[in-house]
């Protein structure tokens, strides 16, 4: 890559990030590029290269955020040495510190929202999480983690009906908000209604597992 194209990424890259910020805060209608362009140090020519409107910068932001997602439920999905519920755990609350600190994630959330793009919700951060989930479901049903008889479908639905709901409330509430330990809810309530009594006897002695960032 020439000099020129990696100063060319750079920039793109720092006016979506910059872009985030704005649309997290403001949402959509009311972000303003005066605003995106000061905290990117950009010139409305640079800008205008990269993006030919508003609405296209928005949507680089919802795709950046796309790949925030990916990595995040890719770290887990495949995480050996953790049982699925434990890998589960590990995914959900890494959503819930990164809609807390990362304004990509927090952008996406804000912008599905908005009317603009409420169409494409269900293809976004929601969609990719559920499939990391259910595939996770999927083996904890086969290794006998949950229930006899549990719908896992009826399982993944339920915790991501109520991270949906959490992460509303979080937009609502004080910026203060422990995102994580709400999340972190979202999916224990649910295990003590579905997961076996074996795995829950183990999970109460001995909690989640901590954590290397």
């Amino acid at each position: 890559m020439s000099r020129q194209q990696e100063r060319a990424r750079r920039t793109r890259s720092v006016i979506i990030r910059a872009a985030a910020v704005e649309f997290a805060k403001r949402g959509y209608g009311a972000a303003s590029i005066n605003s995106i362009l000061e905290h990117s140090n950009a010139t409305k020519g640079a800008m205008y290269f990269h993006f030919a409107s508003k609405d296209e910068l928005a949507r680089a932001v919802l795709e950046e955020g796309l790949e925030h997602y990916r990595a995040i439920v890719a770290r887990w999905v495949d995480a050996p040495e953790l049982d699925p519920f434990e890998r589960l755990h590990g995914m959900i609350a890494d959503l819930g510190e990164a809609l807390h600190n990362d304004d990509v994630i927090a952008a996406e959330f804000r912008l599905v929202t908005e009317p603009e793009f409420a169409d494409e919700a269900l293809l976004r951060g929601s969609y990719i999480w559920g499939r990391g989930g259910y595939r996770l479901a999927v083996e904890a049903q086969e290794r006998g983690l949950f229930r006899p008889d549990v719908d896992i479908r009826r399982f993944v639905e339920a915790v991501g009906s109520s991270l949906a709901g959490q992460r509303y409330l979080a937009d609502l509430t004080s910026p203060d908000t422990d995102v994580k330990s709400k999340f972190e809810a979202c999916l224990e309530v649910p295990l003590e209604a579905m997961a076996s009594e074996e795995w829950l006897a183990g999970w109460r002695e001995r909690g989640w597992p901590q954590r290397s960032d």
